[in-house]
Formats: C-alpha cells, structure tokens, sequence
C-alpha cells in the first residue's frame, strides 16, 4: 500500500526571516523525523506563486536555491528516501493542472479569499495570477494525492476550497482525486492546534513579514547575529512592567517568551513559568537577543558547510521521480475531461 502523502512548501520570492524559520522551516524538519518512514514527504519550492506579489525576477532563481540550503542548514535530511523535494516549475503538470482546474472554479470562490482581499489592497495593479492563486495551490496537492497539507492561518481557507474543488471534480468525472483531510483533521495531525505565528519586533500587532516596510521588525537569517540581537534589545513591549503571556493584552512580550521557547526547544508552558511575574523587561530582552545571536551564529555556520553539489543531485532525481507521479494524474485527468482518447 502506497503511503499518505504530506505536502509542504514555503515561498521563495525572497529571503527567510526567523518567522520564517520558526513558524514553517523547522515544523518542516520536525515533521520529517516524526514521520520517517511512515509517510512521504514532498517538499517542494512553489517558485510559480512567487510572483504573484512584486518581486526582484532577477533574483529568483539564485534566491530559490539559497532557500532550499536553509532548509539543509536546519536540519532536513536529503537522504531520507521518503523525502522528495522539487521546484514547482520544473514540472509542467502544475500549470496544465491549474488550468483545467481553473474551468471547474466559480468567480465567487476565489473573490471570496480572505489572502486576495488582503494582499490586492496593498497592490496597486492586481495581477490575475494573485486571483487564482489558490487554484495554482490545489493543483500542487491534488497533482500528487496530498492527503496531509500543514498550512499557516492564511492557508487555510484554500485548504479547504481545494477539498471543495477536488469532491466537485470527483462527483462530476468519478474517482479522480485524493481529497485532502479537514483544517480540524490537518491540526490535529501536526499536533498545533494554531500554527506558530511570530510578530514583528516593532508592531507585535502584525506578524513577522518579509515585506514589512520596517526593516527594523524583521529579523532576517542572513543578519549578523550582533544586528539580530539589537534589534531584539530595540523591541515593542508596552508600559505595564510585569510580564505575562497574553498575546491581546501584551503581544510584544508574548511574542518574545514565544521566541525563547522556540529557540530553546521547550514547551512555552516551562518558558512562562520561568518568566511570568518578573518586571525587568530588559532582563528578558537580554535572554531572548542571546538565544537568536546564538541560534543565527549556528545556522549562518552550518548554511556555510552545505554541500551544493549534492543538494542539486537530490533537487535532480526528486523532480524526475514526482514529474512521473504528476504526469500520471494529469493524464487520468486529461481523459476524464475528454483531452485525451479514455
């Protein structure tokens, strides 16, 4: 019996920052040893979603493998065999996907995507790759019969519009795709009832974000670990003097005791009993900029020893392996819709 398949990606349209990291990079890595051997992990780069937002095109390309070597430097194992990683656009199954998907999509679902309200209020031209987006997102599950998809809060709702998509496409043409499980189903397989969310250092009000106009905020991995550290020492907390986890009340230092346990790979619980109750605010400012200048310092060293090479010889044979996979469903597909002789 062929194994379930989880599918996760992260964007490369730029460089990650500690959000980043924390909030997808290592779950990723995390989910990996969990589950080796028990599941397959595709793990793939979606450069195609890249540019549905502004982006430097010129930089892309570099900035993708750059990306795929964080996850190396982290901790991902390139020689687990049940562990694939690809970039999307090297197999042309997505895009052919996407737009046979994209003639069974109603207008009215995609106008109703919270991530397209958000995203195309801050644009000035719209793109119509921005608006079908989360077609391009449900050929990427269902290409391969993703059946465990973890996702950040703004995924979620495309989650479940790829579930709608595929059981529409099943009851109209029979069994053709793997629906993927619930949101309730996806949380409870990753084991976080909410994804990690880390907000930025000068509005704990908005999360972490690679493109927030205050550089400030943001801590990137590539920061010299003296730089991240002043950055966490010139951070938002507020004027009450006592600490406590509340993230309505005190987010900008509930954001950095969740940044300590992360860091320190403790439960937040054991964190907050240590903090809680204290009034120097610097005190724990200090403990935080020491974990991220140690936490940047290992990385930035381990990223410097990632064997390219060998990476690039993985990233090769995963993309043959899963074009084959891709290529099969796309072709069930393309009978079923009368594209080929059934």
């Amino acid at each position: 019996m062929a194994k379930d398949v989880i599918l996760t990606g992260l964007r490369a349209n730029s460089e990650f920052h500690l959000g980043n990291y924390l909030g997808a990079i290592l779950p990723m890595v995390e989910l990996q040893k969990k589950h080796a051997g028990q599941y397959q992990l595709n793990m793939f780069i979606p450069d195609l979603h890249s540019f549905t937002t502004p982006i430097d095109h010129g930089k892309l390309y570099e900035q993708t493998h750059q990306n795929l070597k964080v996850f190396v430097a982290a901790g991902l194992d390139i020689d687990q065999p049940d562990t694939f990683i690809y970039r999307q656009s090297y197999i042309p199954a997505h895009s052919e996907m996407t737009w046979i998907l994209d003639c069974f999509t109603y207008f009215g679902e995609l106008s109703r995507m919270t991530e397209f309200k958000d995203k195309s209020e801050k644009q000035a031209n719209v793109s119509a790759g921005l608006f079908n987006y989360p077609v391009l997102m449900a050929a990427d599950i269902l290409l391969y019969g993703a059946k465990w998809v973890p996702v950040g809060d703004d995924q979620r709702q495309h989650v479940e519009f790829t579930r709608d998509l595929a059981i529409r496409m099943n009851n109209k043409f029979g069994d053709l795709f793997v629906v993927p499980e619930d949101n309730t189903k996806q949380a409870e397989f990753t084991g976080r009832a909410e994804p990690v969310r880390i907000r930025s250092l000068r509005n704990p009000e908005k999360k972490m974000s690679k493109s927030i106009d205050d550089p400030a905020g943001t801590i990137m991995l590539s920061d010299s670990p003296e730089e991240a550290a002043k950055k966490v020492m010139e951070a938002t907390t507020d004027s009450e003097a006592s600490i406590r986890f509340d993230f309505e009340k005190q987010p900008g230092v509930s954001n950095l005791l969740q940044i300590l346990a992360l860091l320190g790979g403790k439960p937040q619980e054991e964190i907050n009993k240590q903090w809680v109750g204290k009034t120097n605010y610097g005190e724990l400012k200090s403990a935080v900029a020491e974990a991220v200048k140690n936490f940047l310092a290992d990385l930035q060293a381990k990223l410097a020893k990632v064997d390219e090479a060998r990476l690039m010889k993985k990233i090769e044979a995963d993309e043959k392996a899963m074009q084959k996979v891709a290529n099969t469903t796309l072709l069930k597909v393309q009978k079923a819709v009368g594209l080929r002789p059934a």
